[in-house]
């Protein structure tokens, strides 16, 4: 049990993507006054020794070692172990000192840089859509409940309830035609289809009397939607009398159009990926894994208290108060340098498995499991989970999720492992290729799949199509 916090600590840590760490860390840094930061020295050639010495210290020293003792009767051996620290981490002489000039100018550059980087607020559609609104001519009261309108749209545009539902919320006196002379307003403003009720009235809102196949879309949109996306074609030449190739180009019309108009106006940001790890080949071709900790700080713990604490020149009081502090970054230290190893064995574990996809690219990746790793780097499966999550690897193909190396497959005719990413390349390639005007169905794709040496049940295969967004082959066939 007294282990218990160092445990839950250690697994914290250890599941921390890159980024998250680095915010733990300068937490902790704000925090405990006992931690201090490498900086700019960090890169050093003794400091990155004496880091490199502490990394092979962590992976070879069994966890029993490096416990603090935390039941003697007065603390004499933890203390003394604490007295030790100084032999167990860089040396700081370099720290106490100011920051440089020229650190100082080139962090404030940094944060120039960050702030001249930063995005603009983006228009919302609200905005988009009362800046016109405010130019239209109309009452006071229709105005206003215009503008409450504008509030209520949600993010496709679209209004969720009924103009009498709005009316009864809304709390001032107004009619119900003047509520539709608002909504009439809002509904001709862009981008065409907002503020509509529903899919049918946004794509109607669209059809101006301009649009090429006026009558036919209308007609598509108001009675047709559910045969149009069964490609129903020539049951609606039927229903409808329309010939099937002004129909088929009325669809091409319709396809055009937005179904949720407000979706332009998010805010759509790319999340910034910054990998946790790094392979490339070593001088004898073999892939070797490699931790990026260019964006964590260089921790340690400050010279000037572990002096304060040798000479004992403290109160009890504070002495045993900077006791506990260095205690509590020793152990954060350690959680760190844990962290390093079990990643960086797992990572390693991956690669050496995946060499293939390496090579060669995702269709060599092999059949992967957490607990074939956790075998090879002979921990829990649990702790395996823990280190690929979230963490991101640069490799030759591009940057890819830890996880994405791990997943199950089948066996060939030849009674190879086959991982279920080759079935799903192999079976998008196949409707890639198939004959549109008589495409296959789900049966002849497992036959294609058979003849290529992957035999797979019927019900297999539709999951993977519908997975991989394929339609059924009476929608992908084209008239």
């Amino acid at each position: 049990m007294k282990l218990a916090p160092r445990m839950i600590q250690s697994m914290e840590i250890l599941q921390l993507p890159i980024m998250a760490l680095k915010e733990r860390l300068e937490e902790e840094l704000r925090e405990n006054e006992m931690l201090e930061d490498q900086g700019s020295d960090r890169d050093s050639p003794e400091i990155r020794a004496e880091i490199d010495r502490a990394h092979e210290e962590a992976v070879e020293r069994p966890l029993e070692a490096r416990e603090l003792v935390v039941d003697d009767k007065n603390g004499e051996a933890d203390f003394e172990r604490l007295l030790e620290m100084s032999e167990d981490w860089p040396n700081d002489d370099y720290l106490g000192a100011r920051k440089s000039s020229n650190r100082m100018s080139e962090e404030g550059d940094q944060y120039t840089d960050m702030m001249s980087n930063m995005v603009e607020r983006p228009e919302s559609l609200q905005d988009h859509l009362l800046e016109q609104f405010r130019f239209l001519e109309c009452s006071p009261t229709v105005r206003s409940f215009g503008e409450y309108l504008l509030q209520n749209l949600d993010a496709n545009g679209r209004l969720s309830a009924s103009l009498p539902e709005i009316v009864q919320v809304y709390g001032e006196k107004i009619t119900l035609d003047e509520a539709q002379t608002a909504l009439s307003l809002i509904q001709k403003l862009e981008p065409l289809g907002v503020a509509a009720r529903d899919l049918k009235e946004c794509l109607l809102l669209q059809v101006t009397e301009n649009s090429p196949y006026r009558d036919i879309l209308i007609t598509l949109i108001s009675s047709h939607l559910e045969d149009l996306a069964q490609n129903r074609l020539p049951l609606i030449e039927r229903k409808t009398g329309y010939d099937i190739e002004d129909i088929k180009d009325a669809y091409e019309v319709l396809r055009t159009l937005n179904p949720t108009p407000g979706r332009g106006f998010e805010q759509v940001s790319a999340p910034n990926v910054v990998p946790d790890l790094y392979v490339e080949p070593d001088e004898n071709g073999q892939w070797k894994v490699r931790i990026e900790d260019e964006y964590t700080p260089r921790l340690h713990i400050s010279k000037q208290y572990r002096e304060l604490l040798q000479k004992g020149a403290s109160d009890p009081k504070t002495r045993d108060y900077i006791k506990r502090k260095i205690e509590s970054a020793k152990w954060l230290m350690e959680s760190i340098e844990q962290r390093y190893s079990t990643l960086r064995r797992v990572a390693q574990a991956i690669v050496d498995k995946q060499t293939e996809f390496l090579e060669h690219g995702p269709e060599k990746i092999v059949p992967l499991k957490m607990q074939q790793i956790a075998d090879v780097v002979g921990v829990h499966v649990t702790t395996v989970s823990r280190a690929v999550d979230d963490k991101w690897i640069q490799t030759p193909r591009g940057i890819y999720p830890l996880k994405r190396f791990f997943g199950g497959g089948t066996t060939n005719e030849e009674g190879d492992e086959v991982a279920w990413d080759i079935i799903r390349i192999k079976l998008k390639k196949i409707v890639e290729e198939e004959d549109k005007d008589d495409p296959l169905s789900d049966d002849a794709l497992v036959d294609k799949l058979a003849a290529e040496g992957y035999k797979l049940a019927r019900r297999t295969v539709t999951k993977y199509r519908k997975a991989l967004n394929i339609p059924s082959s009476r929608q992908r066939r084209q008239y």
